[in-house]
């Protein structure tokens, strides 16, 4: 029994360091970098993103949106994130085709309208907001948190200044402009909302205010706001030294180069067969080539009737190619057209001069 007790320890051992090693050499061998891109403020609601989203299709859906959604953050502290997630969809499918489901699907994935939360809470930080509300009022300078305040701060509220409306503010659709105004600072879908909404929305209805709504979020979540598709590039550099015969690459590179230079035509002039044929000028036949690519590279002004036949000239050129390679002569045609452009005009003047002799 004893015996058997050491085997079986050790192979447990055995088994044990085998894994272990396992482990270590894939912990070594995977390279994998992860990195994640944290804004400045907080986590914000998609419930308020979603009604951004809304704002940017028309007022009148933003409101409507709202309407059915002015208590739905009390579902949040039931609900998993991912039923909400779906609950926040099912409640703006009411007013949005497929189409703009997926596109609010989209934005909320690279959290789009994030930034314009934050905005919003910028400016009620800047108020600044009453200590202990979970909402607020600012009525034509003077801050309240209170329903019942609201009659008292308007009698007079003509009689100082009025606040400034900025470009985003979501103004309730009222017939009149000139009334006075009462921005509501506070987080759509929530309790103190709903209460504020109720006696506001009414208020406009009658024409007796200007409601404006902007975003506030009493006490933000302490998660970071982890953003998407931002253009984020994480560059490492191996500093590990490599010997290499530099000698033998070169070698191998010039001589690919020169060969596919010398597949290729320039000005007319096919200098493979050229140096087939005429062996003992090869040097020569190589100087003239290098002046002719150098002298490619020059751009020199064309006239206008120089102009006329060069998108034929270059169409021509493109279709006379095989296959294979006329996408690729079409992208360096693209690329470099005022350099190729000469080329073309030397080409057409060949073709002249061959018919008149012929």
């Amino acid at each position: 029994m004893a015996k058997a007790a050491n085997v079986v320890r050790l192979l447990l051992g055995a088994t044990t360091l085998w894994l272990s090693l396992l482990c270590s050499e894939t912990a070594s061998a995977s390279k994998a970098v992860t990195a994640h891109l944290a804004a400045k403020w907080p986590e914000t609601p998609l419930l308020l993103e979603a009604s951004e989203f809304m704002a940017e299709e028309s007022n009148e859906k933003f409101w409507q949106f709202l309407e059915t959604v002015k208590e739905l953050a009390i579902y949040k502290q039931t609900e998993s994130d991912y039923s909400y997630y779906n609950l926040i969809l099912k409640k703006a499918g009411q007013f949005l085709d497929n189409l703009h489901i997926n596109l609010l699907k989209f934005a909320f994935s690279i959290r789009a309208y994030s930034p314009t939360i934050q905005m919003f809470q910028q400016i009620a930080a800047n108020e600044p907001p009453p200590d202990g509300c979970d909402a607020f009022l600012v009525i034509h300078k003077k801050h309240t948190c209170k329903i019942n305040e609201i009659k008292k701060l308007l009698k007079k509220a003509t009689s100082r200044p009025r606040p400034y409306l900025f470009k985003g503010d979501h103004k309730f659709p009222t017939s009149k402009e000139n009334l006075p105004v009462i921005i509501l600072y506070a987080e759509m879908g929530t309790r103190a909302f709903g209460k504020f909404h109720t006696v506001l929305s009414e208020k406009a209805q009658n024409g007796e205010i200007l409601y404006v709504l902007r975003h506030y979020i009493q006490k933000p979540v302490s998660q970071k706001m982890y953003l998407s598709g931002y253009g984020v590039e994480l560059a490492i550099k191996s500093t590990e030294y490599k010997a290499l015969d530099d000698t033998q690459v070169k070698t191998v590179t010039n001589a690919s180069v020169e060969d596919e230079v010398e597949t290729k035509e320039v000005q007319g002039f096919l200098f493979g067969k050229l140096k087939e044929r005429y062996s003992h000028l090869r040097d020569n036949l190589t100087a003239f080539q290098k002046y002719l690519i150098e002298s490619n590279k020059e751009m020199i002004p064309l006239k206008v009737w120089e102009l006329q036949d060069l998108s034929f000239q270059a169409a021509s050129q493109i279709m006379s190619t095989p296959v294979y390679d006329a996408i690729k002569l079409m992208k360096d045609i693209s690329q470099n057209f005022p350099l190729k452009a000469r080329i073309f005009l030397i080409d057409l003047k060949f073709s002249q001069v061959m018919l008149v002799c012929l």
